[in-house]
């Protein structure tokens, strides 16, 4: 390929929308321009990335067993309410009617479509197990779009449904999509965690997060270094220290506490150590008022909330509507004679005694509050994870970490074979429910982590298997017959031998060939230029950006060992 018959627009200075490292670079290395807001056209370069990394997925999903198939992205309202996420979904789905009224959706997913065929073609134990799958582009409208390629309203993805008669076979799926990922995920050179992570509105019993920690996430990861422990924020535990509560079982006092609404205020105010202090939260699931109890010094996750209440239709109650509940208002909030709401109390209160909480009257509160005597709650982990805190497993500090996520794998259950009415008969002749998994991989994802991973001042820093080239040539002068020449004989040897090579023939300064080489990552680069009359040409290793000096008749093999030793991951 010659860079003068190839289009990349690169750009000199960094683009002002631009937050992150990879939409700066893919910007400017002439991968991507936006259309509109969460809506980007893919240049050459970038779409030359992306069908390598689809390669990749395709052939690992058909190593183990995968069947390809290519489904609407445009999609009747019917199915989506036939599992009942026609309204979960909310706003962030694209809805619209065709001419005759009709409700229609572009696709966010294809659980339902992919479950609708299986329904309609399924029908004995005999026809399964089957794992099909898609590379299809999705919808969906993001109410923020930003950072480039990784808060978009259109996107590609590989979608997977695996369909099974017993829990059993649905296992043996999930494990086949986790050590297929982990081949993805490694053959496209990225460093990533496979985390426990929470199911959201997919549904089902069991999912797992690949994520590639980055500055540019807005995930958040917590993982140990020293058992390997990982999982996302809405599904991380941690142990706590053992804390030491005041001696003995206290009747409740209630104490005036004027104007003291904050747990930081009271725990000033009395001089009561925030860990000390039961935190009161009340929420509307449902329309129905929940009392959330909390150690003062812990903060809600909402993701465990939905776990523990099985719905994600939720809010916080507003201040009338607490005082209506209450007869108080937030900050004097309690748990101590409440009986028509009920209460969930996240797990580090149980055991604890002589706690401090509000009175359910204004500027009161009560001293000597021992949750499973003074109050009756169900309890259940609704904190979340600090950094610093003891892992469960080998007791060493957790860490968190920004992260983006790549792909996602999800033990659906029976969620949409119930719901959907796909069933086969059994072994014994009885209609069974199909059991099923869902996987998703994000292949702008795998490209943006890619970037964000790899990249220093110069520009982007590929993995081999996935840059739009593997070796540039560049001529330090087009007008010279012998480099020119030269250049094109080592063109025509690499590409012989399977390797993607691009020619910068451009008539443009050796400094700018270089730096845009640079710029868009190639791995290696051969600088055909005055040196060719002495027998030598420079060959350039990106990642570690060595210049050697190398004879002509040996600068083919040399770029060949050169790529074979390339680190997958070049940083």
């Amino acid at each position: 390929m010659l860079w003068s018959r190839l289009f990349i627009p690169t750009l000199r200075e960094v683009p002002a929308e631009a937050e992150v490292a990879s939409h700066k670079l893919l910007l400017r290395a002439g991968f991507i321009r936006q259309l509109g807001a969460g809506i980007y056209s893919y240049l050459p370069l970038a779409w030359r990335t992306l069908l390598k990394i689809e390669h990749i997925v395709r052939e690992e999903m058909n190593r183990i067993g995968g069947q390809e198939f290519y489904l609407p992205a445009l999609h009747p309202a019917e199915v989506w309410k036939e599992s009942g996420r026609w309204e979960v979904m909310g706003e962030n789905m694209f809805r619209l009617k065709d001419r005759t009224g009709r409700d229609m959706c572009l696709g966010m997913t294809h659980e339902e479509v992919f479950t609708s065929i299986a329904r309609d073609e399924l029908r004995s134990y005999r026809d399964l197990p089957q794992i099909w799958y898609q590379i299809q582009v999705k919808f969906r409208d993001e109410p923020r779009p930003k950072s480039g390629l990784l808060r978009v309203r259109q996107f590609i993805m590989k979608d997977s449904y695996s369909f099974d008669l017993e829990p059993g076979g649905l296992d043996t799926a999930y494990d086949l999509h986790d050590q297929a990922y982990r081949k993805i995920f490694e053959r496209c050179g990225l460093r990533f965690l496979a985390v426990q992570a929470h199911s959201g509105a997919m549904g089902g019993s069991e999912s797992q997060e690949f994520m590639v920690t980055s500055d540019a996430g807005e995930d958040t990861v917590v993982f140990c270094g020293g058992c390997g422990y990982a999982a996302n924020m809405e599904r991380a535990v941690s142990a706590l220290a053992p804390l030491e509560d005041d001696p003995g079982e206290r009747a409740p006092e209630k104490v005036h506490t004027p104007g003291q609404k904050t747990i930081q205020e009271v725990s000033d105010f009395l001089r009561v150590p925030k860990s000390k202090q039961i935190k009161s939260l009340v929420y509307l699931v449902e329309s129905k008022p929940y009392l959330l109890l909390l150690r003062g010094d812990h903060q809600l996750n909402e993701a465990k909330l939905i776990s523990a209440v099985g719905s994600g239709v939720f809010r916080p109650a507003m201040a009338g509507e607490i005082r209506e509940a209450f007869g108080a208002d937030p900050g004097s909030l309690g748990p101590v004679g409440v009986t028509s709401l009920t209460i969930l109390a996240d797990l580090a209160l149980k055991g604890r005694r002589n706690m401090v909480c509000g009175a359910n009257e204004d500027d009161y509160h009560l001293l000597n509050v021992t949750p499973e005597k003074n109050f009756q709650a169900e309890f259940q982990d609704l904190r979340q994870v600090e950094p610093g805190e003891s892992c469960e497993k080998c007791g060493q500090p957790l860490q968190l970490k920004k992260a983006l996520e790549v792909g996602h794998i999800f033990k659906l259950g029976y969620k949409y074979s119930k719901s959907m009415g796909a069933t086969v008969l059994n072994q014994d002749g009885v209609e069974t429910p199909i059991i099923m998994g869902s996987y998703g991989i994000g292949l702008e994802r795998i490209l943006v982590g890619a970037v964000e991973l790899y990249n220093d001042e110069s520009g982007i820093i590929w993995p081999r298997p996935i840059a739009p080239f593997e070796v540039i040539i560049s001529v330090v002068r087009r007008d010279d017959a012998d480099q020119y020449g030269t250049a094109l004989r080592f063109h025509e040897e690499l590409t012989r031998r399977g390797i993607d090579c691009l020619l910068d023939d451009r008539e443009e300064r050796p400094g700018v060939k270089f730096k845009d080489a640079e710029l868009i990552g190639i791995p290696v680069r051969i600088t055909v230029g005055k040196k060719i009359s002495q027998g030598v040409v420079e060959v350039f290793t990106r990642n570690d950006k060595v210049n050697r000096e190398v004879p002509v008749e040996r600068a083919v093999s040399e770029t060949v060992a050169l790529l074979q030793t390339y680190p997958l991951c070049p940083i």
